[in-house]
Formats: C-alpha cells, structure tokens, sequence
C-alpha cells in the first residue's frame, strides 16, 4: 500500500549510455515530483520559504535501483512511509513502472525543518503538526514501516 503523489514520463536526457536512466535522475524524479509534492501538501514547500522563511532540508537519504527504467517509461511516485518529531520529516517513497507495475526504485529521507533566516532548525509551528498528525492518521492504512534505516533518529517524546 502506499500514497500516489504524482507521475513523470522518462526523458531522452535521461538516458546514459547504458541506455537506461542514469542513477542521478531518480533522485531529481524523487526530490521535483516526490518530496516537492509532500512539502506542498504539508505547507513547507517553495510558498513557505518565500512567505515565511521557513522550509526543510534534506539531510540524509537512503536511494536503492531495483529495475531499470528507459526512455518514454512512465512512473508514479508514491509515499510509502511518513512520521515526524518536532524538527524532523522521515519518509520513504517508491517509484514503480506505470504500465508494467514493478518496483523501479526507493528511497527513503530525513530532513529537517530550518529557519531560512538564521539556517537553524526549528521546531514545527502547530498548524503544521495538526497537518501532519491528520495527513497520518488519514493514510497510516496505507504505510509500510519495514525496512526504514532512519525511524531511529526521530525523537518521539
């Protein structure tokens, strides 16, 4: 089960010379229509920078390849995991092949939530953990939380 964000046809561009996309395009696929997407639907996006001087910033991540894709393949991005503390994002999303269904890639994320002004963390205001804490129970149905590498880092108290 998981989250659909969004979808995205694989570009010539893309393509290396092993004729399939080269690895640093899934993480632009992940980061443009996966984490842009989340940060949209939680309010901590581009508009949240620009207003408020507020937004998160990727720390750490874990990407696995498991199928290759090529040239005019389609995917949907989709949310398999996402919690939150205080001042930390942890989510995994998936990319599977539109058409043929099979797991292209993962990755899994840790950012934090920064004052532009200042580049210091801070805390969540609460309108965002009510977003948050609502957009969690509505899908936790839908989460997976095997296999994370970074639920440790999240300070639950």
């Amino acid at each position: 089960m998981s989250v659909y964000l969004s979808s995205k046809k694989i570009i010539k561009d893309w393509i290396d010379y092993n004729n399939h996309m080269n690895v640093s395009y899934y993480l632009l696929i992940f980061d443009k229509y996966g984490a842009d997407t989340i940060n949209g639907i939680f309010k901590m996006g581009e508009h949240s920078a620009k207003t408020t001087g507020k937004s998160t910033m990727i720390v750490e991540s874990n990407i696995t390849y498991n199928q290759e894709l090529k040239v005019d393949d389609e995917v949907d991005i989709n949310l398999v995991y996402f919690d939150h503390d205080k001042k930390r994002l942890q989510y995994k999303m998936e990319m599977i092949h539109k058409e043929k269904k099979y797991l292209a890639s993962t990755i899994e994320i840790l950012a934090l939530y920064v004052d532009l002004n200042t580049r210091k963390v801070s805390e969540f205001e609460e309108e965002k953990v009510k977003i948050m804490d609502d957009y969690i129970k509505k899908n936790v149905s839908k989460f997976n939380s095997e296999n994370l590498k970074f639920s440790h880092r999240l300070k639950k108290n």
